[in-house]
């Protein structure tokens, strides 16, 4: 872990409000695995003061890319950078997704900007030889649905404008009633109330998985203790969710 100053390489729009940012560092990219994340100070000055989180989306030789949606002032000012500009980044930070036994089904469920995790996370699992992955990407409208470098993908959203009219959890369960034959591992990110209907149904299912959590987090070095999630085990309490996740054993938390 340490802190760099990143050249951007390109800014790229990807839907209205939701942006790719390429930056690059062979020493990010040679570190980088599927789940860990970056902070990221998006200018010189105190505002805005805290760094922000980011799953690191994809790495491409030397290159990085972190996807986001502008929800405030931070990301407002990531997607205004340009060719040739810098940015202050600290990591990796946080545990990564484990891959899965040889001949396992990797399913992949994200809502939203939940999909963020996924595409480094297909990428390894290709380069492992797991070649079973199957995508479930859910959100509100088309205009949210991001399926950069995705693969075998599943579409629902909220509004029926494109895939499956429902909730990604739903097409999850219709589709694992027709698919009974085979092992599976599944890999989750996405907001807390569509993780806690899916916790509900791979324990219905007896599936196993793991889960990235998305979380405020101030220092990402889990100095602040800003970022707990309760243990759904007796022997610890909490844990931090940038310092012991943000992937968890989808069954060892307790999503609020």
């Amino acid at each position: 872990m340490k802190i760099e100053i990143l050249p951007v390489v390109q800014c790229e729009q990807l839907k209205p409000t939701v942006y790719a940012l390429h930056l690059r560092s062979a020493y990010f990219s040679g570190l980088i695995k599927p789940g860990q994340f970056i902070n990221i100070k998006v200018q010189d000055g105190v505002y805005p003061l805290l760094r922000r989180p980011f799953s690191v989306a994809f790495k491409k030789r030397d290159i990085i890319t972190i996807i986001f949606d502008v929800v405030g002032e931070g990301t407002r000012i990531l997607s205004e950078k340009n060719p040739g500009d810098t940015v202050d980044v600290l990591g990796p930070l946080g545990r990564s997704f484990k891959m899965p036994e040889p001949d396992t089904t990797a399913i992949l469920v994200a809502g939203g900007l939940g999909m963020a995790p996924m595409p480094i996370l297909t990428q390894f699992l290709m380069e492992q030889k797991i070649y079973g992955i199957e995508t479930f990407l859910g959100a509100r409208s088309e205009n949210y649905l991001i399926d950069y470098n995705l693969t075998n993908i599943h579409y629902a959203t909220d509004d029926n404008s494109k895939g499956f009219h429902g909730t990604v959890v739903s097409l999850l369960e219709q589709w694992l009633s027709e698919n009974t034959d085979r092992e599976m591992y599944v890999y989750a990110c996405g907001p807390n109330p569509m993780l806690r209907a899916l916790q509900s149904m791979l324990c219905k299912y007896s599936l196993s998985g793991q889960v990235s959590l998305e979380c405020i987090m101030a220092c990402g070095v889990g100095i602040c203790q800003g970022c707990p999630v309760e243990s759904a085990n007796s022997q610890t309490k909490y844990r931090l969710v940038c310092k012991d996740g943000p992937v968890f054993d989808i069954h060892s938390v307790v999503i609020q």
